[in-house]
């Protein structure tokens, strides 16, 4: 199938209510059973099969049976991505303001602080920490895009951190991705992972085996602090 092709089924998957609401509540990254999802849905367990089995047939969902029960998580990475993704870009078209309350509601706090976004760090940490590479100008803008000055590449390496400015294949070295929760933009690319990865190898985060929520650590409060110039 032509690859434009698909994104009409996608699109129908996300276009049902009940099915964006069911995504919605694993967006965390949490597994959950269909009788919790379909009470979150408002849908009666019926309907609710009916919706998980399309969600799963379509990608975006996966399921495991656990004793009597099936439980249900967001199926991959990239499909977080896409949820996330569509979920802000909605935000940007309404009036200007602060995020939907029902949206912030809706998130634990944990997940509202520190998560993974794809394969980079978000949440309203992430969010800081961009915001003071630029106001100490570790990164500057080129058109939608950061470049790292001269200072940035001595003190990523001071980080240990070496991300090569060459793009692999389309990817961009440094770029915002708007963070769903903040309206405000985190840090991606190749140099977004790369500082996830620093982040998780030197102790800073705890990443969950079974959630994009992240536990920054003792040592981590004090790294974001002392290198970064982020309180947490």
């Amino acid at each position: 199938m032509n690859d434009a092709l698909r994104i009409p089924l996608v699109a129908s998957l996300l276009a049902e209510p009940a099915r964006a609401t069911i995504l919605w509540t694993l967006i965390d990254g949490t597994s959950r059973p269909a009788g919790e999802l379909a009470f979150a849905a408002n849908v009666s367990a019926s309907s609710a099969s009916a919706h998980l089995a399309k969600l799963v047939e379509g990608g975006l969902l996966e399921s495991e049976a656990q004793g009597r029960h099936r439980y249900f998580r967001i199926a991959s990475a990239e499909a977080a991505h896409l949820i996330e993704s569509l979920a802000s870009f909605g935000a940007t078209i309404r009036p200007r303001g602060p995020p939907h309350p029902a949206i912030v509601r809706a998130m634990p706090t944990q997940f509202l602080h520190a998560r993974t976004c794809y394969d980079h760090f978000a949440g309203e940490t992430a969010v800081r920490v961009l915001q003071v590479m630029l106001d100490e100008r570790w990164l500057v803008r080129a058109g939608p895009e950061f470049k790292a000055t001269r200072l940035g590449r001595e003190k990523l390496a001071a980080l240990g951190v070496h991300p090569s400015p060459e793009q692999k294949g389309r990817r961009a070295f440094a770029r915002g991705c708007v963070d769903l929760t903040q309206r405000r933009p985190h840090l991606a690319g190749t140099l977004g992972a790369a500082l996830l990865d620093l982040y998780v190898r030197e102790g800073w985060v705890l990443r969950s085996p079974h959630s994009r929520v992240v536990n920054i650590t003792p040592r981590g409060r004090e790294a974001f602090r002392r290198k970064l110039g982020v309180s947490v």
